[in-house]
C-alpha cells in the first residue's frame, strides 16, 4: 500500500458510519457475549494467545458482534487474515484465496485465516469446495450467519467447527455503547456537545431490539440531523430519537429459525392455556408481516390437536375466523384472528384426538385385516356373498344405539380413543364408556386393552410417514 492509498483508507475511515467507525478493535472494547469471550472463556483464550487453529462459526441475530470478533481475531493474529462476502464472492473468488493460502504455507509457513460473512447464503456446492481445503487445513474458517447453522451449513464444516452461538444484546450493552460513541473523541462525538435525554437514550435502546448497528445508526441520525442550539448544545430529545428510529427492526426471517420459533412459541403459549403470551407472539409475527393465513392455518390445527373434543367449538371458532379474514382482510381481519387466539388459549384442552396416530401406527406394525362381512357395502354382492347380512341399523334401535361389533374380530376390545375430562369430553367419556361396556357384554369380550399413548416424537415420525403416504 502507497502513501496514496493509505491516505484514502484514512480518509474513508473518517467518513465511514458511526457503527463501523466505534466497532471495537480488541476485546477490552468488546460489549456483550460474556459466555463466549468473557475473560477466561475459551474463545477469549484462544484469540488473546492467537491460538484459532480449528475453524469456527459465529452465529447469532444482526448486530450482535459476529463480524466485529472475526475482525478483533484479524488484528489480533499474526496470520494472514482474508475476508470474503457470500453475498459477493463465489468459486472464482475463493480458488484464489486457496491458491494465495497455498503459496503462502509453501514459501513463508504462514497460516490464513478466510472470514466468510453471511456463509449461509453461499450453496451447497460452494460450500463443498470449501470443505477440503479447511480439512486439510490450507485455510482456517471463520463463518458468519444470521442463520441457524447446522441446517443452513452442510454437515460436514458443521463437524469441523466450533459453533458460538452469540444473543442480542442487553440493554445496559446498548447503553454502554451510545454512552462510548458519544464520549470518543477520535471515532464518535466525543468533540461534540450533545446532549441526549434520559428518555430518548431509553427510546433509542428499547427499539433497537438488541442490535447494535440499529442503535448506533439511529444515534448518528439524531445527531447529525439536528443542528447547534444558541449554546453550541446539539440537543436530542425525545421526539428526535422517535423520528430516528421509528419502528423496532424485528428478527424474524420468514424462511428462517424465527419464523418457526415465533410460531412454536404461539401454539405453545395457546396449548399452555396463556392468552397474554399468544398475543404476544401473535402480535411480534403480524408486526414483522407474517401471512395472517399461516397463522390460521396453525390456529385450525391447534383446535383439533390441542382442544379437540374438550371444546367442538374451538374448530367452528377457527374456522370462521379464517372464513372472516378472508372475507375482511387486514387491518380490521386482525379482530377474528385475536378472537380465535383467545378462545383457544381459554378452552379447556384435550389432545385424545391424536388416538388416530395409535390406530395409524398399529396399522403399520400389524398383518393385513379384513373388513367383517356385516359391514360390507351390500349393494354389489349381497346376493352371491353375504356382505351386509346381519348389519342392524342402530337408529332402528332404542338412543339409536346397539352393540354390534365394528372393529375386526383379532381387534376386538382394542380401544385407540381415550376422552379426557376436560369440558364438553366428560360427557363423551361417560357415553362412551356405557357404550363401550353393553358391547363387551353384547360379544362377549372378556379382555380389553388400552392402547397407550405415543411419544411426540413417535407422532412426528408418524406424521412424515403420513404425509408421503398421502
Amino acid at each position: 500500500m502507497d502513501l496514496f492509498d493509505h491516505a484514502m483508507k484514512e480518509r474513508m475511515k473518517k467518513k465511514a458510519p458511526l457503527a463501523a467507525r466505534m466497532r471495537p478493535e480488541t476485546l477490552d472494547e468488546f460489549v456483550g457475549q460474556e459466555h463466549i469471550v468473557g475473560e477466561g472463556r475459551l474463545l477469549y483464550r484462544a484469540i488473546q494467545a492467537d491460538r484459532i487453529f480449528s475453524s469456527l462459526i459465529f452465529w447469532g441475530p444482526p448486530g450482535t458482534g459476529k463480524t466485529t470478533l472475526a475482525m478483533i481475531i484479524a488484528n489480533k493474529t499474526e496470520s494472514h487474515f482474508v475476508t470474503l462476502s457470500a453475498v459477493m464472492a463465489g468459486k472464482a473468488d475463493l480458488r484464489e484465496v486457496i491458491k494465495g493460502a497455498r503459496e503462502r504455507r509453501k514459501m513463508v509457513q504462514k497460516r490464513t485465516i478466510l472470514f466468510v460473512d453471511e456463509v449461509h447464503r453461499w450453496n451447497k456446492a460452494q460450500q463443498d469446495a470449501l470443505l477440503p481445503h479447511v480439512e486439510n487445513g490450507t485455510i482456517t474458517l471463520i463463518g458468519a450467519t444470521t442463520e441457524n447453522p447446522y441446517f443452513e451449513v452442510i454437515g460436514a464444516l458443521v463437524s469441523r467447527s466450533r459453533i458460538f452461538q452469540l444473543k442480542s444484546l442487553t440493554d445496559a450493552d446498548i447503553r454502554s455503547l451510545l454512552q462510548r460513541a458519544l464520549r470518543n473523541e477520535e471515532r464518535g462525538y466525543g468533540q461534540l456537545d450533545i446532549v441526549l435525554d434520559q428518555d430518548a437514550e431509553d427510546h433509542l435502546i428499547r427499539v433497537a431490539g438488541g442490535d447494535a448497528r440499529n442503535a448506533l445508526n439511529a444515534l448518528e441520525l439524531a445527531v447529525e440531523s439536528t443542528p447547534e442550539n444558541e449554546e453550541g448544545q446539539i440537543h436530542i430529545p425525545l421526539e428526535v430519537a422517535q423520528d430516528s428510529i421509528q419502528r423496532r427492526a424485528v428478527l424474524y426471517d420468514k424462511d428462517g429459525d424465527a419464523h418457526y420459533d415465533t410460531i412454536s412459541a404461539f401454539i405453545k403459549a395457546i396449548r399452555g392455556s396463556d392468552p397474554d403470551a399468544a398475543l404476544y407472539w401473535l402480535a411480534k409475527m403480524l408486526y414483522a408481516g407474517e401471512d395472517p393465513r399461516f397463522i390460521l392455518r396453525r390456529l385450525l390445527i391447534s383446535a383439533g390437536e390441542d382442544i379437540g373434543l374438550a371444546d367442538p367449538m374451538g374448530l367452528v371458532v377457527a374456522n370462521a375466523a379464517a372464513q372472516a379474514f378472508d372475507f375482511v382482510g387486514l387491518p380490521e381481519g386482525v379482530y377474528p384472528i385475536v378472537e380465535a387466539t383467545l378462545y383457544l388459549a381459554t378452552a379447556p384442552k384435550s389432545n385424545a384426538t391424536g388416538a388416530y396416530f395409535k390406530a395409524f401406527d398399529l396399522i403399520e406394525r400389524s398383518s393385513r385385516t379384513n373388513v367383517p362381512s356385516h359391514l360390507k357395502d351390500p349393494s354389489r354382492d349381497r346376493k352371491a356373498l353375504g356382505h351386509g347380512k346381519g348389519y342392524e341399523y342402530p337408529h332402528s334401535h332404542p338412543d339409536h344405539f346397539l352393540p354390534q361389533q365394528y372393529l375386526p374380530e383379532e381387534l376386538l376390545g382394542t380401544y385407540f380413543y381415550q376422552p379426557s375430562e376436560q369440558g364438553y369430553e366428560q360427557e363423551v367419556k361417560d357415553r362412551l364408556q356405557r357404550w363401550r361396556k353393553a358391547q363387551q357384554e353384547a360379544l362377549g369380550i372378556e379382555e380389553t386393552e388400552d392402547v397407550p399413548d405415543l411419544s411426540e416424537e413417535d407422532i412426528k415420525s408418524i406424521k412424515g410417514r403420513h404425509k408421503k403416504g398421502t
